[in-house]
């Protein structure tokens, strides 16, 4: 199946899982805040994407699957509790989290000063490396160049921020709801660019190898970190422990394996901000 409808598929998901979700929390918030009243509950309440695949995606019954998702099963089953996945977008992630939709996110969110502001971060349980990326035949090389480059990116993403902080003035950036219809702007001749993930790369040159597309500028090494409401703190230090458990258990590397048929390469430390 060709990446595009493969990730649109998934996207159209999402939002309606999300629907769905909103409307079942709605009347039950996640107000749990520590591993004791989540395991009293015998629920952890977690916020995945959908439409970002292999971290976040859907399985042949439309259920929430990937590298996220397993991360998220892994932690539920240390609390001795069943896990709940909530479909989440990028720009509702941390609405559904600071509304008590969901106790945490494990939803390839990037830990950035920014949503640190916001949220309490767990140590990194996943990296990516952010790229803008674009045809060979396109002449970019720096910023500056991006002046007479049109970008799609996805809303309130790392890549929209960076590419935000870099471009000159008078770049077009062309913000759109997800990664997948950001993506579809790049195969179908809207933009000529993407602020986008190796994950991305890897999928494009596989399924559209006549784009020939590369990176043109690296405009991030991302740590990928769990995310907790302010207030709980408790939890995001179990968070920390667990990470650092699965981490040298070997089960992070073999989740690892199976969604990116890699290693897993040594974790980055908390960023500093």
């Amino acid at each position: 199946m060709l990446f595009s409808r493969h990730i649109l598929r998934r996207s159209i998901g999402s939002l309606l899982f999300a629907g769905l979700a909103a409307a079942t929390l709605g009347a039950t918030p996640a107000n749990a805040a520590t591993p004791e009243e989540i395991k009293a509950r015998g629920k952890l309440i977690v916020g995945v994407l959908t439409d970002y695949p292999p971290f976040g995606g859907t399985d042949a019954q439309q259920q929430p699957a990937g590298y996220d998702a397993d991360v998220a099963k892994l932690l539920a089953k240390s609390l001795g509790v069943t896990p709940e996945l909530v479909p989440v977008t990028g720009p509702n992630r941390i609405p559904y989290l600071l509304t008590n939709k969901v106790d945490v996110l494990i939803a390839t969110f990037g830990i950035t000063a920014d949503r640190s502001k916001q949220v309490l971060f767990s140590n990194p349980y996943s990296t990516l490396t952010i790229y803008v990326l674009a045809p060979k035949s396109l002449n970019v090389k720096t910023p500056d160049d991006l002046k007479a480059v049109t970008i799609s990116v996805a809303r309130a993403s790392t890549q929209d921020t960076a590419i935000s902080a870099i471009a000159p003035q008078g770049t077009t950036l062309k913000r759109f709801d997800d990664d997948a219809t950001a993506l579809q702007a790049l195969i179908s001749g809207q933009v000529q660019a993407i602020g986008a993930s190796n994950t991305i790369l890897a999928q494009l040159n596989k399924d559209y190898p006549q784009l020939n597309i590369e990176p043109k500028i690296t405009l991030r090494e991302q740590g990928n970190g769990m995310a907790f409401r302010k207030s709980d703190t408790a939890l995001q230090e179990y968070a920390n422990k667990f990470i650092a458990e699965i981490e040298n258990n070997g089960e992070l590397n073999a989740i690892n394996q199976r969604w990116f048929g890699i290693a897993l390469k040594k974790l980055p430390p908390m960023p500093q901000f």
